[in-house]
């Protein structure tokens, strides 16, 4: 086992539009677990938009990421050494051990781990598709779009990981599928491989007109649920299109993640169309996670609930994929592998 943890900090604030020069890469020696305490060694770390809003110490739902200190995030690994006596070396674990190769975790904090079955689904899939991207996916469009037989659903970054999984559990759920993705490769995918229904490239219309003619073909019976990731002028297309009392999950928006205004161009549509609108944080529902988790996992370890992965390599490599990632250059769910 290494004597060294290689692990990226955060030691800058981006103004606008993040860097390279916000990150380090730091050396700390590698301790050893005391009493109650569990080392993991990190296999695969997870990268997603939210972190971005982190980074900014404004005022947001959760705290920002502390300068100087490892950059939070998901992770998932093997013990490799414990003396708490619910893990023992060789389990397989998900946690939130941030940007590292190695993490110190107290076992008795409640959610601090939680084993996981990797025998008939690859560890990584722990943080996309059954972990935190697939649970969002679940709470907002079972709780918020509250999906019916026959009914429309939209969700932008459809080929992301969240996105991806909205759905096709829409599509389980009888729905009719739209995604809204960038560029050809990523819309083939949705519609060949994820099964939905149709996708618009919104790379391939520059003007909000277009945008919305295309939505609108993709929907010809309107949008009941729609499943927001962007923000922008992709939001402002799928408000026209929404039906009368329909529902929208936002997620995110990722198209205002370096701090620039997103203004709404019709705002009066909310009213007219008699829209619920609800932001949610997936780690504020533990509550539904059990649920989630045992669908999601039943889906994916009998093949229907398909993923896909952009994998970097190395510690090293996080924060250019990270930066890449909030340009959409990722396809799928973004990890690092470490081992």
């Amino acid at each position: 086992m290494a004597e060294v943890n290689r692990q990226i900090h955060l030691v800058s604030r981006p103004t606008g539009e993040a860097g390279t020069e916000n990150f380090r890469l730091v050396e700390q020696p590698l301790g050893t677990p005391g009493e109650g305490q569990v080392l993991v060694r990190h296999h695969f770390l997870s990268l997603d938009p939210y972190m971005r809003g982190r980074m900014s110490d404004a005022k947001s739902y959760a705290q920002p990421q502390p300068l100087d200190k490892v950059m939070q995030g998901g992770t998932a690994g093997v013990v490799v050494a414990s003396k708490h006596p619910d893990y023992k070396p060789g389990d397989n674990v998900v946690g939130f051990g941030g940007w590292q190769e190695y993490s110190i975790v107290d076992g008795g904090i409640p959610g601090s781990l939680r084993k996981v079955d990797a025998s008939r689904i690859p560890l990584s899939a722990y943080l996309g598709a059954v972990g935190m991207p697939g649970v969002t996916a679940w709470y907002g469009l079972m709780k918020i779009c509250q999906p019916k037989p026959g009914q429309t659903i939209v969700v932008s970054a459809a080929s992301g990981a969240v996105g991806s999984a909205v759905g096709q559990l829409a599509k389980t759920r009888g729905c009719r599928a739209v995604g809204i993705a960038g560029g050809s490769e990523k819309c083939e995918y949705v519609k060949r491989e994820l099964g939905f229904d149709a996708c618009i490239d919104y790379k391939a219309h520059a003007d909000p007109k277009s945008l919305y003619e295309a939505l609108k073909e993709a929907t010809p019976d309107g949008v009941d649920g729609s499943f927001e990731n962007v923000g922008g002028p992709i939001l402002d297309a799928v408000l026209a299109r929404m039906n009368a009392f329909g529902r929208i999950a936002l997620c995110g928006m990722i198209s205002g993640y370096d701090g620039q205004p997103i203004p709404l161009q019709h705002p009066q549509l909310i009213l007219l169309s008699r829209l619920t609108i609800e932001g949610f944080i997936v780690s504020e529902h533990m509550e539904v996670w059990p649920e989630a988790l045992k669908e999601l996992g039943m889906l994916v370890a009998t093949g229907k609930l398909k993923y896909r992965e952009s994998v970097a390599e190395g510690i090293a490599s996080a924060p250019e994929a990270f930066l890449g990632l909030l340009k959409g250059r990722n396809f799928g769910k973004q990890v690092v592998k470490l081992v």
